[in-house]
């Protein structure tokens, strides 16, 4: 009879997220794995798999929370461009405050595994287009309810705030004091021209 798990695979997901996103996929051993989420290897192999699986899993629970969390967030301001511009100095206050400069796990991932990793490569491509699609529908409504008139590719201005997003944490880990982000994203921000009402 098998034994029962004594542990929840969200919370050690959320564990094994924290522990990636701080030391990164190549300097993370098994052993700190198994340390660190307080579980057996066995447990380990049998529910998540090996460490790549493990890693992918956990990566899926970040970007998950990641984009709840950027849905509901949008979701507080009904006016787009005030909204965008709220959530892009968020993105700089969160990043300068950061005291372990952990930066974006998803910037992290990339820049660590691509290229080389097929499978990762394939994930973040999926989550650039998850993304971009928030910001899109959030800009088609926007457009919907009359609050601009530009930019008219919106398509491709949700692809740029993508990069301006992921952009905006890797350098508040550089320069915290924000001065040249906060100017970068009013230049972003001022290709959407309110209508005359």
């Amino acid at each position: 009879m098998p034994r029962e798990r004594n542990f929840v695979e969200d919370e050690v997901l959320e564990k094994a997220m924290y522990l990636f996103w701080k030391q990164g996929y190549n300097a993370t051993s098994i052993q700190d794995i198994v340390e660190h989420l307080g579980i057996n290897r066995a447990s380990l192999y049998n529910t998540f798999g090996d460490k790549h699986e493990l890693f992918k899993k956990s990566f899926d629970h970040y970007r998950n929370k990641n984009v709840a969390v950027l849905k509901n967030f949008l979701g507080e301001y009904s006016d787009v461009k005030s909204g965008l511009k709220a959530l892009f100095h968020q993105a700089v206050i969160q990043s300068a405050a950061d005291k372990n400069q952990m930066g974006c796990f998803v910037v992290n991932t990339a820049t660590e595994m691509i290229p080389g990793d097929e499978e990762i490569q394939k994930i973040l491509k999926n989550n650039k287009e998850t993304v971009e699609r928030v910001f899109l529908e959030y800009l088609e409504k926007g457009k919907a309810e009359n609050q601009f008139s530009e930019p008219r590719n919106l398509k491709a201005y949700a692809s740029l705030l993508f990069t301006l997003y992921n952009g905006l944490k890797v350098v508040s880990k550089i320069d915290p004091a924000g001065e040249e982000q906060s100017a970068a994203i009013d230049s972003v921000l001022s290709l959407i021209r309110q209508t005359d009402q």
